[in-house]
């Protein structure tokens, strides 16, 4: 299994509350494909530098780092693609952890 860090731009337009049960289905898909969560890092709203869509200036931003087969992440991609609540997703093969300095 390889280590995967996944940023997701969550649409969050009206409903800033619903961001937890965002990421849940998230983390959810990447359980269903096989996928083990090592950690979810919810960011803040942020405004985006060019906007394609004047409906959609700003997003949620979430990393999410887990570990996965690596043909599980084409089938992935296409199921977030579909989901009206991803705005923008980017996976990459994250580094190994850093190990803890000796005391």
């Amino acid at each position: 299994m390889k280590r995967y860090e996944g940023l997701f731009i969550l649409n969050t337009s009206g409903k800033d509350e619903g961001v937890k049960e965002l990421i849940d289905k998230i983390s959810a898909e990447i359980t269903a494909a096989g996928g083990a969560i090592e950690t979810v890092q919810k960011m803040e709203k942020r405004s985006f530098a060019r906007v394609r869509d004047k409906r959609r200036t700003a997003g949620f931003y979430v990393n999410v780092i887990f570990q996965g087969q690596p043909e599980a992440i084409a089938p992935l991609r296409a199921r977030f693609a579909l989901n009206p609540e991803v705005l923008r997703l980017l996976f990459t093969v994250a580094p190994p952890p850093k190990a803890a300095a000796p005391a």
